[in-house]
């Protein structure tokens, strides 16, 4: 077995670019994802080791010293980190001429190739769904018998081997919180909506949504919901009830864990046994029945992707999701007591001047408890990437969608909206949102309510708007 260093290697500041974060950015308010797309395989791989660096705020030194008595390392990137990526990949083959470096994550499953051509320390990538193939090469398995990946042999030719077939049997994984426990410190892991510490595991993968701009089901995940049974599931959360007391909340990180319903309330039940408070990312058409069994079995707050509160948008980017149904499903949330962190989106096609003031009037009308607004982002191997390349949409100089700080910049314009508007939409939607007195008055309760709430949201409020003065020097 090789001596595997699995690796998030250090980035921008405040850079939320881990393995589970769906947008690589800066956030507004600094957030860190538990980087479970790498726990995964190493869960697989005896010996192996996890170094998570950016909310470690770890520097180089370490890893550099790490690194010299290693044979494999596996490095999760991104569009945005591929550039730095590279940079520290050279690092480690400078301290150790004798590694082997692999690469995984959305930008190489689309692009291994070009990765290849411009990461000239790169020795292979792993495309698609690449737990097992990880565990292969570990384990020894000569490179042209792996499934799934692309690889530069000795000779410097660039061979694409045949794709791996997708893991039906959610089951037959480890559980990550194994992993969790050996490398990570979970008080590192925190996001604003969320109660911290908290744990953040998958219990399935894939999305039947054909949204145009999601990224994980058009890499990696696949359209075909896969998933674990619930009693995998509330096993794995029983055992981090025991390795972590302190933990406040768990959340599962399926792109939509209410893909399947009865599932979902079959979970729920586990969970509810178990007494755990959770949260989780939806779809906003949960049916009021199933929203009651989720509520009355811990669930505390729903992710929930509205993008947009136009509807020929939301038709544009193949939500599926009619705007009175996420309306109705947001009102029966509200009576339940079930909170909602509600994402936007602004500059995807369709988009213009109007349509985002009646996104902004369509999020105060519902009124989620909290609320992030991000900017169209066409990553590689998306519809939306696919569609703004052929309109003219996106220029060559955003293409890598962030800055030199790492700040979310606004990729795509339209001959009737400029990079410069939709950037600053950004702003002007969360002021609207936010600066408003029942919104206000609503966070000043929770505050006196909790000397614990109090103290974290005067940080994320200097954050907020250290974050919005960054934008304007950007």
């Amino acid at each position: 077995m090789m001596r595997t260093l699995f690796l998030q290697p250090p980035s921008f500041d405040g850079f939320d670019g881990g393995a589970g974060s769906r947008y690589q950015a800066k956030r507004e308010i600094k957030s860190f994802w538990y980087p479970t797309w790498l726990a995964q395989p190493a869960a697989l791989v005896p010996g192996s080791r996890l170094i998570d660096a950016p909310p470690a705020r770890m520097g180089m030194e370490p890893i550099l010293e790490d690194v010299k008595n290693r044979d494999l390392v596996i490095m999760h990137t991104s569009t945005p980190s591929f550039g730095s990526d590279v940079k520290v990949a050279q690092m480690l083959k400078d301290a150790n001429p004798a590694i082997k470096i692999g690469m995984v994550g959305a930008k190489v499953a689309v692009q291994p190739e070009e990765s290849l051509l411009k990461g000239a320390p790169i020795d292979f990538v792993a495309r698609n769904e690449f737990d097992f193939t990880i565990k292969e090469i570990a384990e020894g398995r000569p490179w042209s018998e792996v499934d799934g990946i692309s690889y530069r042999t000795e000779a410097g030719e660039i061979v694409h081997n045949r794709d791996r077939a997708m893991i039906e049997n959610m089951d037959s994984l480890p559980f990550v919180t194994e992993v969790y426990k050996r490398d990570l410190r979970i008080e590192d892991y925190f996001i604003g909506y969320l109660m911290h510490p908290y744990i953040s595991i998958y219990t399935g993968r894939g999305c039947k949504s054909r949204c145009t701009f999601c990224l994980w089901p058009q890499t990696v995940g696949g359209h075909h919901y896969r998933t674990r049974s619930p009693e995998h599931v509330a096993a794995e959360i029983k055992l981090a009830k025991q390795y972590f007391p302190q933990v406040k909340e768990f959340f599962f990180d399926d792109d939509t864990f209410t893909d399947d319903l009865p599932r979902a309330e079959a979970i729920a039940k586990e969970l509810g046994k178990l007494g755990v408070t959770w949260s989780c990312n939806a779809k906003a058409n949960v049916p009021r029945k199933t929203l009651e069994v989720l509520k009355a079995n811990g669930l505390r707050l729903l992710l929930v992707g509205y993008e947009s509160g136009n509807q020929q948008i939301l038709h544009n980017i193949k939500k599926g999701m009619r705007v009175e149904t996420a309306r109705e499903f947001t009102k029966n949330c509200h009576e339940l007591g079930i909170k909602i962190h509600g994402t936007f989106i602004l500059g995807l096609p369709g988009e213009t001047k109007e349509t985002i003031q009646e996104t902004i009037r369509f999020a105060r009308e519902i009124n989620p408890h909290t609320l992030q607004v991000s900017l169209a982002a066409p990553y590689p191997g998306t519809f939306l990437h696919k569609q703004a390349t052929e309109n003219g949409w996106l220029d060559e100089s955003n293409a890598e969608l962030i800055d030199e700080n790492g700040v979310q910049i606004a990729p795509l314009h339209y001959p009737h909206l400029s990079h410069t508007e939709i950037f600053q939409s950004v702003e002007e939607f969360y002021r609207k949102f936010y600066f408003r007195a029942p919104k206000i008055a609503a966070i000043v309760n929770e505050m006196v309510r909790s000397p614990q709430m109090m103290k974290r949201r005067l940080r994320e409020g200097v954050e907020f708007f250290q974050f919005l003065r960054d934008r304007r020097v950007a």
